[in-house]
């Protein structure tokens, strides 16, 4: 079974040590990237622009079964984020209508912030995509090009990432910096090994003969407001916070049923277990 994992960032690296690790079946791991001499020696390399067609076309012909696309912008700009994703989206589907040899699947890593503000209200796959930010309207941009493609693919819209290297709240609550109660700003997170555990796991589905859903949301099983978790955090850390008011744009409650119904078993069900694991290992 050849992979492509085109981005091949964290989260695509971390993807291909479960699969390697853990897959019962026979995976080879490739990774397309600018820039590919640091990849770890499970994945072999490929240097390629994702935005070009032509170029990605020719890396096709090599008939791999399965493409994996996790993306990484430069910048939180609007312009870098359709260099990447949405010139990405348009360059993948241009490059599998010239190849004869089409790859069997295709996933496709986007956001939840495709939905935009629901007011602290769930959403689910079913749930209307309005999203009031420009990453989340290019991130749905990108998602219609990939459901026009002529090959099985699915979308997963992940929720806030955590982590080894992404450590931003973990910062911020070291600092003191608390959340009020109210008005309840709602947190979704997953953490990064749950990220390619996902991936992992919808892959050795498909290769089961198991038909995939054309989105899943990707999101551990416990919403929590910045107020409780920020307040557990500090408890964890022996820290005292300071409540600040900020302007939180995005308010909902992400559900992961569909995912859990395909059987995935989460390594970090909850922001608890998550978040100890990287307080153990600072």
């Amino acid at each position: 079974m050849k992979i492509l994992l085109a981005g091949c960032g964290d989260i695509g690296q971390r993807t291909a040590t479960q699969l390697v690790e853990h897959g019962s079946a026979d995976y080879q791991c490739f990774g397309l990237r600018r820039k590919p001499d640091e990849l770890p020696s499970t994945i072999s390399p490929i240097a390629g622009d994702m935005s070009d067609a032509d170029q990605l076309a020719r890396i096709l012909d090599q008939q791999f079964d399965v493409v994996v696309v996790t993306l990484t912008p430069d910048s939180f700009t609007e312009r870098a984020y359709r260099d990447a994703y949405l010139a990405g989206a348009k360059a993948l589907a241009a490059a599998i209508d010239q190849v004869s040899s089409k790859p069997k699947l295709v996933l496709w890593v986007s956001s939840t912030s495709v939905y935009g503000n629901n007011r602290g209200e769930w959403v689910d796959e079913a749930s209307a995509t309005m999203p009031e930010s420009f990453s989340g309207r290019v991130l749905l941009e990108a998602e219609q090009v990939i459901k026009g493609l002529p090959c099985a693919y699915s979308i997963v819209r992940f929720s806030g990432i955590y982590g080894p290297g992404r450590l931003r709240m973990l910062t911020q609550v070291r600092n003191g910096k608390g959340r009020p109660a109210e008005p309840q700003q709602w947190s979704n997170r997953i953490h990064a090994d749950d990220c390619a555990g996902v991936l992992a796991h919808l892959m050795a589905q498909f290769v089961e003969g198991s038909s995939l859903d054309p989105v899943y949301l990707g999101t551990d099983c416990e919403p929590v407001t910045q107020h409780d978790l920020r307040n557990w955090l500090a408890g964890q850390l022996g820290v005292e916070l300071k409540d600040e008011i900020v302007n939180q744009k995005s308010i909902r409650r992400c559900s992961n049923k569909r995912l859990l119904q395909t059987g995935y078993k989460f390594l970090y069900p909850s922001y608890k277990e998550g978040y100890l694991s990287l307080i153990d290992t600072q």
